[in-house]
């Protein structure tokens, strides 16, 4: 579900933002469960000093759309005017082939660790593969949750003075945008590259949702799942491992084909 501003806010021509905006290959900005309109606001100036326009909201604690996150953005409406609001992380990045995950903080888990300026060139090589990038970020409070971080892909982080590398939203959404813009303008190629072949594309967040729902949901039948209080670490671990492997729409569907197939030879057996 989503939802844009219904402000009312006298029409404008169009601008050479908004018409750079059409084509813009930029990753999506998804700010998990924002306290405060301002926060988004100041979110979307940092966006659209970088040209990036495609703000995503889950659960907003204050609601949307929200006046108060007008002056703060110093005229970003073209940022804020076509906000998308979701119900759940899953929603938000349904559409997207790779999620970074922005955090100052160790998890337990097991994922490739990237600089901006890495992660900027990686999105930079995605887009021209056909997938589409975005870039979590957590409540201003104590960031991402455990379950946010395990539906990413990669983890991004800032390397700043580990003494004090405390940033506010915008400023760790402007480090991120600064770095993607400057790649495109540079022409930089740094780190791997995502080598898609033309008959296929990345797959999506929702498509890989689908086949952790159908994989998982096998597991619980066969009773590999069995022991309730490890279930939630073994779903994150396996979710995990496919996540890396960067999959394919063509290889999501063969690994649904196997799990379906062992799905079917096991109950045979029974």
């Amino acid at each position: 579900m989503s939802a844009t501003s219904t402000s009312v806010r006298r029409p404008s021509k169009k601008t050479a933002m908004e018409k750079s905006e059409q084509g813009n290959n930029g990753p999506a900005i998804i700010l998990i469960e924002p306290q405060m309109a301002e926060n988004i606001g100041m979110v979307a100036r940092a966006m659209l000093n970088s040209e990036l326009y495609d703000l995503r909201l889950v659960r907003p604690r204050d609601g949307w759309p929200n006046e108060r996150a007008y002056p703060p953005s110093s005229g970003a409406d073209v940022v804020l005017d076509k906000v998308s609001v979701f119900e759940t992380t899953t929603d938000a990045i349904a559409d997207l082939s790779h999620v970074y995950a922005t955090t100052a903080r160790a998890r337990d888990m097991s994922k490739d660790v990237f600089t901006p300026k890495k992660a900027a060139s990686q999105i930079h090589e995605a887009s021209k593969g056909g997938g589409k990038c975005g870039v979590l970020f957590g409540r201003e409070a104590w960031g991402l949750n455990n379950d946010d971080v395990a539906l990413s892909d990669s983890i991004l982080m800032v390397p700043l003075n580990p003494a004090f590398s405390s940033l506010n939203l915008a400023q760790a959404v402007l480090l991120i945008g600064y770095e993607w813009y400057q790649a495109g303008i540079d022409d930089e190629r740094l780190g791997e590259t995502f080598e898609i072949r033309n008959d296929t594309r990345p797959a999506t967040k929702e498509e890989l949702v689908g086949f952790f729902e159908h994989l998982e949901g096998e597991l619980d039948e066969s009773g590999f799942l069995r022991v309730a209080a490890s279930r939630p670490n073994m779903v994150r671990n396996l979710r995990n491992l496919f996540n890396r492997a960067r999959m394919t729409e063509q290889e999501v569907r063969s690994m649904r084909g196997v799990v379906a197939s062992l799905a079917r030879a096991h109950k045979r057996k029974k």
